[in-house]
């Protein structure tokens, strides 16, 4: 029989075990609390106790507006009572939920810091004294003196409540304690006193604000480097500046960033190591950038300028701001020096002075490099650029101011650097140096500006042209024998071959004209040179008359007698004659021209001439006889020879008469007058002239051009072999006659 097991389920009951429990750990934690506000001791004494000390520590901390309410401060009157009190609340571990309290009472009182801050702020922006923002921050001051936990809140509170306006009167109040601009240096500086700094510390002002402090420091010191080094340049400026900063910068620095230590120990060496040099830095910076910003005229002013120059090399480098530099100074050559008002020797000696200062300033000549590209493309295109530079390479400039440095010794003309590789010594090209750099480099001044053109050449043609020029030229004080001396060394003697034919006609003409005037005395002192050796200068139709005549004849008679195998062709509208006029009440003594000599030589035939008959009698009647006729009595007039009796007629005035009126300025004729222009280039321009018509189809179909086109469309005219320059010189005559105008480079016709 088997077994039957029946199962019987139990009904459930409360766990009465889990009741008892959890109402033991409430009444354990009842007791454990009242023991603790209790403190052990008889009935509930120990907990009125701790409820008097609560109430004691709340009346303490409670805010109140101390501008009306006038408090009894416990912790003054007795604080042995008062600190009793929080030992208690600290024990009985209620220290947090009375912060919370005061925490919550201060948020719901601190509008009256917020009308401390509104009241200050408004007498600061009346009176705009920083010193009112000092007062502001002492009554504010005076609500943070609870512990970390309560300045913090308390910040939170009180950075929200400062307006906007308060970070630049902080940073007014900062700067107030920095030295007035301008100040001399003394020899060391002081702590500024420390009560200020640790009140902005104590308030947290000085962090939350750093970067307005910052800035108000950066501009104190611009504000001094503009005051202290402005259009000083003779002396280096950067010691004084540095003596500056280390007697009154440094120890401001190390209040505002010290945190209020001001011991000598390693935090304020750490301090002066993380936050002085950024400030240094910007010293030198604003420095820099103002000799970058003068940089234009201290080279004007060099060399007297050398010391601006040793500051912007200290600094350059290491602010890094050479780019800066290449840029401010191309765009001031841009717009005061390379414009069609500067002239040609100015634009050279700039050109000159801009050489040896940026060497001065970086001695590898990369900034050299850049900023004279320009310079050298615009001297490139100016027409009179060659014969500037040969007329002052040879100290012919009636300036007298140099290119060249009279003290340096004069050498040959070097050519652009060579790298070489195989040199111990070499060196790689800075980082910023174009791919161009090294080929155009060269060492010296003279060099650099004849590398300007592609070949030396032009310049040996212009040295050949300016040195008959000044040869022919009767009376002047001119150094033949040295210059050329000089000439040779730079050029070679082979390129200046010409120049000592020319300088042996000349000793030779001398030998024959000595020779002649002993056989046979003569006032006549021709100078005799050779048909191939120079320049062509063909007669412009002038024939002397009179007496003149009479004194060609006899010389050529002599010369031929004595050279039978030459010939001379006279070239008579060259050189000076000396005159002494003498008329019925007054004597003149002068030197004319032959061309102003050859017209009152006229009149001493007949008082009254037309011009017909003045042009009849000094040559061929061509229009250039007629343009220097008509100057050449002009010239009288002005000197109250000559009288203007009707258009074109003019009669001798053996009487002086008063003056009438009647002036150059009056003569019936008008003259386009080519002043400036030497007697070469006046042959010059009248080879040109024959080319006109090309130019003046040129510019009316095309309109305007610049030079090398239109020197590209004269390739195209018979027999045309002028230069660049040449052409330039054309169009220039060609302008002050009114007949093409120039603007940014481009010629066209003048509007009629």
């Amino acid at each position: 029989m088997a077994d039957i097991q029946v199962q019987t389920e139990s009904t459930p009951r409360p766990d009465l075990t889990a009741i008892n429990v959890l109402n033991y750990q409430v009444l354990g934690r009842w007791r454990e609390v009242f023991e603790r506000y209790n403190r052990q001791a008889n009935g509930v004494d120990g907990l009125l106790e701790y409820s008097q000390a609560w109430d004691l520590c709340l009346d303490v901390l409670n805010p109140v507006d101390m501008r009306t309410e006038a408090r009894v401060s416990y912790v003054a009157k007795d604080p042995e009572e008062f600190h009793h009190a929080m030992e208690l609340i600290v024990k009985a571990r209620r220290l947090n939920v009375l912060l919370e309290n005061f925490f919550e009472a201060m948020r719901k009182s601190f509008y009256h810091v917020e009308d401390e801050i509104k009241h200050y702020m408004a007498e600061y922006a009346t009176e705009g004294k920083p010193k009112t923002i000092l007062t502001l921050i002492k009554r504010i001051l005076t609500c943070s003196t609870v512990p970390t936990a309560y300045n913090v809140n308390f910040q939170t509170l009180l950075f929200a409540a400062l307006p906007v306006e308060f970070s630049r009167a902080f940073q007014a109040l900062c700067i107030d304690y920095l030295p007035p601009i301008g100040i001399d240096v003394v020899h060391g500086g002081t702590l500024p006193t420390k009560d200020p700094w640790e009140m902005f510390e104590c308030l947290g002002l000085l962090e939350r604000y750093e970067a307005s402090v910052t800035t108000g420091a950066y501009e104190h010191i611009e504000r001094h480097v503009l005051e202290t080094c402005s259009r000083k340049w003779e002396e280096p400026m950067y010691e004084q500046l540095e003596k500056w900063f280390f007697a009154y910068m440094r120890p401001w620095v190390l209040s505002v960033y010290g945190n209020g230590r001001f011991d000598d120990g390693p935090w304020m060496a750490y301090v002066l190591k993380s936050t002085s040099p950024r400030f240094e830095f910007h010293m030198r910076k604003t420095l820099c950038q103002l000799r970058i910003k003068e940089l234009f005229d201290i080279i004007v002013d060099y060399p007297d300028s050398k010391g601006a120059l040793e500051d912007l090399k200290t600094s350059i480098t290491a602010i890094d701001q050479r780019a800066e530099l290449v840029t401010t100074l191309r765009k001031s050559n841009r717009r005061r020096l390379l414009h069609p008002g500067a002239d040609t020797k100015i634009i050279l000696a700039q050109y000159v002075q801009t050489i040896k200062c940026l060497r001065m300033i970086d001695p590898p000549g990369v900034l050299l490099f850049k900023v004279a590209d320009p310079i050298r493309r615009y001297l490139r295109e100016r027409p009179d650029t060659i014969r500037s530079i040969v007329a002052n390479l040879v100290g012919d400039e009636d300036s007298g101011d140099s290119l060249v440095d009279e003290q340096e010794p004069v050498q040959a003309l070097q050519p652009p650097d060579v790298e070489d590789y195989t040199n111990a010594a070499w060196v790689p090209e800075p980082v910023d140096a174009g791919p161009q750099f090294r080929a155009n480099k060269p060492s010296d001044i003279i060099s650099t500006l004849v590398s300007i053109y592609d070949s030396k050449d032009l310049f040996v043609k212009e040295l050949q042209t300016l040195l008959a020029q000044r040869l022919m030229l009767i009376g002047e004080d001119y150094d033949k024998r040295r210059n050329i001396e000089i000439l040779k060394i730079r050029f070679g003697e082979a390129a200046l071959q010409v120049c000592e034919v020319m300088l042996k006609d000349m000793t030779d003409s001398k030998r024959i004209n000595t020779h002649l005037q002993a056989k046979k005395p003569s006032i006549l002192n021709p100078t005799i040179i050779s048909k191939h050796f120079w320049p062509t200068v063909e007669p412009i139709g002038l024939d002397m008359p009179g007496q003149y005549r009479g004194l060609l004849e006899q010389y050529n008679t002599e010369f031929v007698a004595f050279k039978p195998d030459k010939k001379l062709k006279w070239v008579p509208h060259l050189g000076t004659v000396h005159i002494e006029l003498e008329l019925e009440d007054r004597t003149l003594d002068l030197t004319v021209t032959p061309m102003e000599a050859a017209v009152i030589e006229l009149f001493s035939q007949k008082s009254t001439l037309t011009l017909a008959e003045l042009l009849s009698g000094v040559g061929s009647g061509n229009n250039l006889d007629k343009q220097s006729t008509i100057r050449a009595v002009t010239m009288w007039i002005d000197q109250g020879v000559l009288k203007e009796d009707g258009e074109g007629v003019f009669r001798l005035l053996e009487v002086a008469e008063e003056p009438s009126g009647t002036s150059s300025e009056t003569v019936a004729v008008t003259v386009a007058e080519e002043d400036g222009m030497t007697p070469a280039q006046q042959q010059e321009a009248e080879q040109m002239k024959m080319y006109w018509q090309y130019i003046q189809g040129a510019l009316t179909n095309l309109g305007a051009l610049p030079l090398d086109r239109i020197q590209g469309f004269l390739r195209f005219a018979p027999n045309y072999d002028k230069s660049v320059e040449e052409l330039g010189a054309f169009m220039e005559s060609a302008r002050r006659q009114g007949m093409v105008s120039s603007h940014d480079g481009l010629w066209k016709l003048a509007s009629s």
